[in-house]
């Protein structure tokens, strides 16, 4: 009997070696780009269809802020979004008039005017426990599903950048320093 047993380890030795090697030849390291990267975010941002708010999920390259988020809420839905009869009752920066260009200090000739970004709609203020969306008066008075759509893409941003931690509450203020009307008590998880 320990004949036969030894027979099938001298047998089995040489057989596992060869499918150890099974012919692929070490290598060092191998350089293939950046380190990993990990997960790209995902925050929510609010269009609307049928008077309803729906959430699109959007990434962003950007660290997930408020500002951040209200920054890709401003752009609109994309032209796919839009054919699914997804639309912003938020003006577009680029389509609202910019400032009168003012005389440039070093030649007395005008600057080109530039394109207005959200920044220029919105001022996002976060303060110990809340956070404020102030809307510049190019805003002007927005309807309260458009507030909402601004409320709750700033609570959805805030569950992104600080995850199992309660949102601040968010409040909008109009041109005119008053609550704007709109409650985010409309907003859904998609």
């Amino acid at each position: 009997m320990r004949t036969v047993v030894r027979r099938a380890v001298l047998l089995a030795v040489p057989a596992l070696c060869a499918l150890a090697s099974c012919g692929i030849p070490t290598t060092g390291v191998v350089e293939a780009g950046g380190p990993a990267g990990g997960v790209v975010p995902t925050i929510r941002v609010y269009f609307v269809a049928d008077d309803t708010l729906v959430a699109i999920p959007r990434r962003t390259a950007a660290p997930v802020d408020v500002e951040s988020a209200m920054e890709v809420l401003f752009q609109g839905p994309t032209g796919s979004e839009r054919a699914k009869r997804l639309a912003t009752l938020l003006p577009r920066p680029g389509l609202l008039p910019t400032a009168v260009p003012a005389p440039s200090a070093t030649d007395g000739a005008l600057e080109a005017p530039r394109e207005a970004v959200a920044a220029d709609l919105v001022e996002v203020v976060a303060r110990g426990d809340r956070v404020s969306i102030e809307l510049s008066p190019a805003v002007g008075e927005l309807p309260g599903l458009a507030v909402d759509q601004l409320v709750c893409t700033a609570l959805g941003a805030q569950r992104v950048a600080v995850p199992g931690a309660e949102p601040l509450p968010v409040t909008v203020t109009g041109p005119d320093g008053r609550p704007a009307k709109g409650t985010g008590a409309s907003c859904s998880d998609g």
